[in-house]
């Protein structure tokens, strides 16, 4: 196909606009709706007047809207949800809407416009707590300890049932945490945050032994575009993460040193930050590794430049 053209929801959020402008780098036309209930216009702000580049201010919840939105499209990147795990503790149902039901619209308007191809942002959430680390892609049973995790392990099996049934195909891409500039939520974010309004104290919630893998953005989306050109089954699923882990903890001692390093860091104690947080994720990355893609930051690297970026964005 001399031209493709591809729908991008959330697209103006902190990963969606860079996978955005790496679409339209390698030729495609690019379609993207968003209703800013986290991505911003800043964000899209690069892509003006380009030909190749369209915007639809849409809810993915707008079924009809979506349907025409759809129109003359080869290939969906679905990226719209609601970004922060926390949140969705005190709205119940804001990961059911934002989750299934919106990926069921945008199911729904592929099969009646029959476009055949979607690339979903799910979670490392669905493992919930696993025995097994780094912990594969086939690991089970996934039991989900939070309403995001149960909400995107909802939206995998919709993706799946479609794609058998109505002959699509689809990517699953599990995110380890994905760091980088234009972050509005996540543990930097908080701690600059919190530092920001009290520079003597650091809170840090639970005993800051939570060890997880935090991935460059760009690297992210370079990996999900890579797998759906390289991976070819009815559902490929892939962990997205880098090599390594990194604490809490040093995540807090390296977000004090950038702020002068005189804050006290206190912690509130016990192995979980919230109910729902799981306190240990590493991902295995073998079957990423298998299509010849490689990251170019360790989670050390990209907390680094997460700080630096970060300490600019919000100063």
């Amino acid at each position: 196909m001399s031209e493709r053209h591809a729908l991008v929801t959330g697209g103006a959020g902190g990963i969606g606009n860079h996978l955005v402008g790496l679409l339209l780098e390698k030729g495609w036309h690019v379609r993207v709706v968003d209703n800013f209930s986290s991505g911003t216009r800043a964000n899209l702000a690069r892509f003006s007047g380009r030909k190749e580049f369209e915007f639809r201010e849409l809810d993915v919840l707008d079924l009809d809207g979506l349907k025409g939105a759809m129109e003359g499209i080869d290939f969906v990147w679905h990226l719209a949800a609601n970004p922060d795990i926390r949140k969705g503790i005190i709205e119940t149902d804001l990961d059911l809407r934002q989750g299934p039901v919106a990926t069921r619209n945008v199911l729904e308007a592929m099969r009646v416009r029959g476009t055949k191809g979607i690339a979903f942002s799910s979670s490392s959430t669905v493992y919930g707590f696993p025995r097994t680390f780094p912990t594969p892609e086939d690991y089970g049973p996934l039991l989900p300890e939070s309403v995001y995790g149960g909400s995107k392990l909802a939206c995998e099996g919709l993706i799946s049932s479609f794609a058998h049934t109505y002959g699509m195909q689809g990517w699953i891409f599990r995110f380890a945490n994905i760091i980088g500039p234009g972050a509005t939520h996540g543990v930097i974010y908080d701690f600059i945050m919190k530092l920001k309004k009290d520079p003597t104290r650091l809170e840090v919630l639970g005993d800051g032994r939570q060890r997880k893998g935090y991935q460059w953005v760009t690297d992210c989306v370079g990996a999900m575009v890579h797998c759906t050109e390289t991976a070819n089954e009815r559902v490929n699923v892939f962990n997205l993460a880098p090599e390594d882990t990194i604490s809490v903890a040093e995540i807090a001692r390296q977000v004090v040193d950038a702020w002068g390093g005189t804050a006290r860091i206190e912690f509130t104690g016990g192995e979980r930050g919230w109910a729902g947080d799981v306190p240990q994720q590493n991902l295995a990355i073998d079957r990423l590794r298998s299509t010849g893609f490689q990251s170019r930051y360790n989670s050390q690297e990209a907390v680094r430049k997460t700080i630096e970026v970060l300490r600019q964005e919000l100063a």
